[in-house]
């Protein structure tokens, strides 16, 4: 049993059994509950910070849990927090763009299902696919290296620099990275440094919504640019950057997220070219390149590999191939945005933890790091297999124009007139969490979609039940179905 269940499990156990005790009532200690419910100690600490964080029960350190009274439950009189509206708002008519952030398509591949719900909808690798023997060890031998605990370079611990340089090519130095606190922290920075308040920036069409999210919270206007199975559109991209003014373009050259799309070859030029023409940067967000599938030949070198002049600001992360906890990655540009850069994540950060840093560089320079990129690449292309031999057998009404090689999810256009929220919803109470296709657009989305995620489940057998469920809901939901072009 994976331990988030247990702590799910003995929480819910722990609720029903409150009422059995009074108001300041001792609970069993923690050595009874771990011989009662068999679980671990480490179980059923974290089950009694759940009920802590709910206001159930008061912890008390060194005589143990109690139940905690009315007023320590939060039943106290509520206060009036309406004036927050006001103050929220004020000035905003002299603001370029609303601050209002909507962080609900972020929200949908972090939040965890109820138990027993096939997650369609994650963002990383099951807990069966991370590496967690491996960063364990990286983290206890980080742990002992001498000055661990002391302040790094404000740009990052020299070596991970330079690991990150080498990975990226085309003479990237290390003087030119700046180690970040994962993919989503570097685009942060690299929007906050590129463009102020008010200005457009230009995106694809679709791309992810953590981006966009950041985008909107900082002030600015996304412009959409469509994306065909090549990538990016070329003569598109020149006439929104024409049109719009914009002075960034935001884009995810390989595996892009949701299509799957690749750049191709005779795209990645002229992309860099009209960008340049522009006087634009384009933020190149590489963002899955360690998660290849096996059957996928050679990649094509990062765009920073093959821009002298400065145009990409490159962002890449150790956290999609690892763990979402084990959030480092790494911002890399050449001339005076650099520094730019530098500037914005020092004031927003000031640094990436130490013991971080060093335990990336012990995972990256073990036997094992290689070794677990293999397993994960032959595991995704035998759960992407999967899921693609079974929504052709089971579901050839949704739309399935690509297939990737590399990535976590597909993305399936629905049949025309589908209700894309009733079928999200009528699949989760089918028992699969599926993400809907609307949160990647910045604009009125051209038909309904759904990305789902091979990544998340536990293996194949999950992804054949959770097929079924999802036929299950498709056919119980108001779509009307209706044969479609599918790639073999």
């Amino acid at each position: 049993m994976q331990e988030r269940s247990s702590v799910a499990e003995l929480v819910e156990q722990l609720r029903k059994e409150l009422n059995r005790y009074s108001v300041g009532g001792k609970l069993p200690s923690s050595r009874a509950l771990v011989e009662r419910f068999r679980v671990s100690p480490v179980t059923v600490s974290r089950a009694l910070a759940q009920l802590s964080a709910e206001g159930l029960v008061v912890t008390r350190p060194g005589a143990g849990a109690f139940r905690a009274g009315p007023r320590e439950s939060g039943t106290a009189a509520v206060g009036d927090t309406s004036w927050q509206e006001v103050a929220l708002s004020a000035d905003g008519s002299a603001e370029p763009s609303p601050r209002t952030v909507d962080a609900s398509g972020v929200l949908v591949s972090l939040a965890s299902p109820p138990p027993g719900v096939i997650e369609f909808n994650g963002g990383y690798l099951h807990p069966s696919l991370q590496p967690e023997q491996a960063m364990g060890a990286a983290l206890s031998r980080a742990g002992r290296r001498p000055g661990v605990w002391a302040r790094p370079p404000v740009e990052g611990v020299p070596e991970l620099r330079e690991w990150f340089a080498r990975s990226i090519g085309g003479g990237i130095t290390a003087a030119e990275v700046i180690v970040a606190a994962g993919g989503q922290s570097a685009l942060t920075t690299a929007l906050r440094a590129l463009a102020p308040p008010g200005a457009p920036v230009l995106v694809e069409s679709p791309t992810y919504p953590g981006m966009l999210a950041i985008a909107r919270a900082a002030g600015l206007r996304p412009v959409p640019v469509p994306v065909d199975a090549d990538g990016v559109r070329p003569a598109l991209l020149a006439d929104a950057f024409k049109a719009s003014g914009a002075r960034v373009l935001v884009c995810q050259p390989l595996f892009q997220n949701p299509t799957g799309a690749v750049l191709s070859a005779d795209r990645r030029g002229e992309v860099l070219r009209i960008a340049r023409a522009a006087g634009a940067f384009v933020v190149e967000d590489d963002f899955v390149r360690r998660l290849v599938h096996e059957d996928a030949g050679p990649l094509p070198r990062p765009l920073a590999a093959d821009d002298p002049d400065g145009v990409v600001v490159h962002v890449s992360s150790l956290t999609k191939a690892t763990s979402p906890s084990f959030r480092v990655g790494a911002l890399a540009a050449r001339g005076p945005v650099l520094e730019r850069l530098r500037a914005i994540q020092v004031v927003d950060t000031f640094f990436v933890p130490r013991p971080l840093q060093e335990a990336a560089l012990e995972l990256v320079g073990s036997p094992a790091w290689p070794r677990h990129l293999r397993s994960v690449a032959r595991e995704l292309k035998h759960r992407r297999d999967a899921l693609t031999s079974g929504l052709l057998s089971r579901l050839p009404q949704l739309a399935l124009p690509h297939i990737p090689s590399g990535g976590y999810h597909l993305w399936l256009r629905l049949p025309d007139g589908t209700d894309e929220p009733a079928l999200v919803a009528a699949a989760l109470r089918a028992g699969v969490a599926v993400t809907p296709g609307r949160p990647y657009f910045s604009a009125e989305p051209p038909a309904g979609h759904l990305r789902l995620s091979f990544a998340g489940v536990a293996g194949t057998g999950e992804i054949a039940e959770g097929v079924r469920r999802l036929e299950e809901a498709v056919n119980g939901s108001t779509a009307r179905p209706r044969p479609a072009n599918v790639l073999p």
